[in-house]
């Protein structure tokens, strides 16, 4: 019974997630106060501020092809269909590449305008030509993630990050300390290189790892490549099949892919809209308090560059689980197992709100003393005490949604954190000018709050639809 619960496919991913998003956002962290340090808060503010383009690059091309091949993959892999899940894979591939290399073009063509008039700040300019770059690269290795995550191999997706992460940090350090052997002074420029140093990183391991799994699931002798391979598990094992008929397949394939993928990345492109409109105007907001510029994106750096990292860096747990929530609790509904469902839902609670009171009450003890000791700021150490209390609601918050999506409720998660980003909207407008920095917590805490209500009466009302005697475990 034991080895049975330890080989569950949620215990086992979840751990491998958690272990590797815990080194990751180890490595991460630090790697923020090396950041910090050298670049100071306003460095920090500029590189925050080139983060809302990259989500909405993301959002454009590839968050909701990720899911789609996920979701299919698994379903073909499921009555070993091989063929049409490495099908499905490289259609999805041409897709989000073809929309990936439109976005990295216009982002470099366009970057002072960009910079100016959407990021109100004309010294990122050049830092979106280089983050541009970046955008084919993460649009390969997300593809390929989707594929694994469908097939539940959660390690290949994992060591990518952990690569991405690897090699971004080590690529930083590398330049800095070159530059100081020959009296160079670094720019934050050479943060966003190594950005772009890690998403090549995470491409190379992921399309190893595809080219592995082509020649496992096709072998073709020892004289043939794991490229022929991939090749036959694509376009099949002989040349019988008319291109016609090819073509007609692929076209089915790009119709069930987009019908899917549509309306997830439209979703997911209004969310990062809103989430870009609030990262833009927070500076601007607080120019209007009374701040100048460059202490304006010193505040938002200190924020969203140093504090936020550290209350987040927990939901490296919570997050792993959410990720394979997802398709387990989709897998138990569409099979009827309604018990395992309601399990997941007061399971999920009763752990975020476990973890959630002990990061609240660690980080309004030591929140002071880490502020000082890891950034050399009290800024940082009185955002970390406020921001303490977002932690309860944001991890219900996030494993509710999960669940949710996994149920098919997409539309209501979806209008549930429009409405949060919303409220959260009202803040940096109205409450920032008024009271600074410290209205716009406010709003993180409101906005979080009603988030995580809509979720758990949504969650919870659902499990009511049936009865069941115990609700203890998942697992």
């Amino acid at each position: 019974m034991t080895f049975k619960r330890w080989s569950h496919p949620l215990v086992t991913g979840t751990v491998i997630l958690t272990l590797t998003g815990l080194v990751s956002r180890f490595i991460g962290f630090f790697y923020r106060i090396f950041l910090s340090n050298v670049f100071g808060a306003e460095g920090m503010g500029l590189y925050q501020l080139i983060s809302p383009v990259l989500a909405l690059s993301f959002s454009l091309t590839v968050s909701g092809i990720q899911t789609a091949i996920s979701k299919y993959v698994a379903s073909e892999t499921s009555t070993h269909d091989y063929k049409s899940s490495f099908r499905t894979l490289w259609t999805g591939f041409l897709l989000a590449m073809a929309l990936s290399a439109v976005c990295a073009l216009g982002i470099y063509v366009y970057a002072e305008p960009i910079a100016a008039n959407l990021l109100l700040e004309a010294r990122t300019a050049p830092l979106l030509r280089i983050i541009a770059l970046s955008i084919p690269m993460a649009s390969v290795h997300s593809c390929i993630n989707g594929y694994f995550y469908g097939i539940r191999k959660t390690g290949i997706p994992a060591f990518s990050q952990l690569a991405e992460q690897v090699c971004r940090v080590g690529s930083v350090y590398l330049i800095y300390f070159v530059c100081q052997k020959h009296g160079l002074t670094p720019t934050i420029s050479f943060a966003v290189v190594g950005l772009v140093i890690g998403e090549s990183a995470s491409m190379i391991v992921s399309v190893v790892a595809i080219l592995a799994r082509a020649h496992q699931v096709f072998p073709t002798g020892s004289k043939h490549t794991s490229v022929f391979s991939l090749r036959r598990g694509i376009f099949g094992y002989h040349s019988s099949r008319s291109a016609a008929g090819l073509a007609g397949i692929y076209r089915r394939i790009t119709g069930q892919l987009l019908q899917l993928a549509v309306p997830l990345s439209a979703n997911r492109l209004v969310l990062n809209l809103l989430q870009s409109v609030e990262a833009i105007y927070i500076p601007n907001r607080l120019m209007a308090y009374g701040l100048n510029n460059a202490d304006a994106l010193s505040v938002y750096g200190v924020l969203t560059g140093m504090s936020l990292p550290l209350i987040l860096f927990p939901s490296a747990i919570t997050g792993s689980v959410s990720v394979l929530l997802l398709p387990i609790v989709s897998e138990a509904d569409a099979g009827g197992n309604k018990t395992a469902v309601r399990r997941a839902i007061f399971t999920s609670i009763r752990l975020c709100l476990l973890l959630g009171f002990f990061f609240t009450a660690l980080f309004l003890l030591f929140g002071r003393l880490a502020g000082r000791l890891l950034f050399h700021s009290e800024l940082a150490g009185s955002f970390i005490l406020t921001l303490s209390f977002l932690c309860p609601f944001m991890y219900i918050a996030s494993m509710l949604n999960s669940i949710l999506n996994g149920l098919g409720k997409t539309i209501r998660t979806f209008l549930f954190s429009v409405a949060s980003l919303l409220l959260r909207l009202l803040f940096v407008f109205f409450a920032i000018p008024r009271y600074g920095i410290q209205g716009y917590l406010w709003g993180m805490l409101a906005s979080q709050m009603l988030q995580t209500l809509l979720c758990t009466v949504s969650a919870l009302r659902f499990s009511r639809t049936f009865t069941c005697d115990s609700p203890p475990n998942i697992l």
